[in-house]
Formats: structure tokens, sequence, C-alpha cells
């Protein structure tokens, strides 16, 4: 997070912040995953409200966060398929992806697309970090029929 841009945060949050996104996420019904591996968790995902308003209830947005140190093993991917499948068992229709500086990060892109996420759009110029400006790139996958038929 201080040297990276896929997150847009500047300065890492304290661990109460922690606590308070994750109660706020568990009190919605939504999953927080967490991986281990050697001991040490590895990483973690989400799905939280893609906005406040009632018109968006039905759309969820991932995050994803994998541990430097366990990066390029599947963890991403795995955590993704799982968060992927809790969300579609909710019932939810869609979910998207909100990548920071996507287009310098295939890494976190190509996870998406393996699992079935599409490229909506980019966000050219969305965020400023460590002195350059970086592109936002939207991804969303269409769960339960999608906008095929009504909730």
């Amino acid at each position: 997070m201080l040297h990276g841009t896929a997150s847009y945060e500047l300065d890492p949050p304290s661990e109460a912040e922690m606590v308070e996104r994750f109660e706020k996420i568990i009190a919605r019904g939504l999953p927080y995953l967490a991986a281990e591996s050697d001991g040490k968790i590895a990483g973690y995902a989400y799905a939280g409200p893609f906005r406040e308003r009632p018109a968006y209830r039905y759309i969820v947005e991932d995050s994803v966060y994998i541990d430097p140190a366990f990066k390029g093993r599947g963890i991403g991917r795995k955590l993704l398929d799982r968060l992927v499948e809790e969300v579609r068992a909710l019932g939810y229709r869609q979910m998207i992806a909100v990548i920071g500086d996507g287009t310098n990060h295939p890494a976190s892109v190509r996870p998406h697309e393996a699992a079935g996420f599409t490229r909506s759009g980019t966000i050219a110029g969305s965020g400023f970090k460590h002195g350059r400006w970086l592109d936002t790139v939207i991804m969303q996958i269409a769960l339960n029929g999608g906008t095929d038929t009504l909730p």
C-alpha cells in the first residue's frame, strides 16, 4: 500500500479501521474470506456494496488483496472464485471489480478474466499516487441471470 498503486489508499488503515470495515461487511450478510498459507494470512477478499442507493441493491463490488510474499501462487484466483460462488448463492445479479491502476496491473486483471469477468471500461486518471495519474479498470460479471430477467 505504501509503495504500490493497486490500492488508492495513501496510508495504511489502522487495525481499528480494518475491524470496523470487516464488521460492516459481515453485518450486511456479505462474505469476507481469508486465505492462509504457511501459517500466515496470505490474502483476503470480500464483497461490499457497490453504491448505497437502493437501486444498486442487486450488485456488489469485490475486493481482493494478496500479501506480496504470496503473490503468483493462485491464491487471489481461489479467493475470487469462492467469493463469486458465495455472492451468487446470496442471489446478487452483478459483481463489479474496480481495479486501481488496472492498466499497469495485469496480475489483478487476469484472475478476474479467468473467473468470467469482462471489461466494462477504464476511468483514465482517476487516482493520483506516487507522483502520477492512475487509471481504474472496471470489470463485471453477471450472476443469476444478470439483467436477462427481473429480480
